[in-house]
């Protein structure tokens, strides 16, 4: 049953990882390459969209390593299972306090409501979310050393 866990967990937060790698170094390049206002609509209907079921995906994650920690504890491995769970635990209070008070205001703005700040406001987000990327492939990187 552990081993089961461990590979749901893993996959979980795999498939996370390559969302918002893939927001980061693709998405948001073509997003930004179109004409100024397909660009903040397209960040407006993606901060809609991935503003819905991240919050999900993050806890879940987080959830999923917490129970593999505990029912591991004594396994192979477990100090990076607590170590990656760490490191998820970061990324969903870096998401709270840093990444999703800007998402909520984005998701809101169109071409005519967006306030003039509005592209170093998602600069911003972007700086953010390049270090929230960071944390959460080392999480992912450690929960697969822990399977090895």
């Amino acid at each position: 049953m552990l081993s089961a866990l461990e590979v749901v967990t893993t996959v979980v937060v795999g498939l996370m990882v390559g969302v918002e790698f893939s927001v980061a170094f693709v998405m948001n390049p073509i997003l930004n390459a179109l004409p100024e206002d397909s660009a903040q609509l397209g960040h407006a209907h993606g901060g809609r969209m991935l503003g819905a079921v991240m919050p999900f995906w993050y806890i879940g994650s987080l959830a999923l390593v917490a129970v593999w920690a505990v029912a591991g504890r004594h396994h192979h491995g477990a100090g990076l299972v607590v170590t990656a769970g760490a490191l998820l635990l970061l990324s969903v209070v870096m998401s709270i306090l840093l990444l999703v008070p800007i998402n909520n205001r984005n998701k809101t703005w169109t071409p005519e409501n967006r306030p003039q700040d509005w592209k170093e406001q998602m600069n911003r987000w972007n700086r953010f979310h390049y270090v929230r990327v960071a944390d959460i492939v080392a999480a992912f990187a450690l929960l697969v050393a822990a399977l090895a």
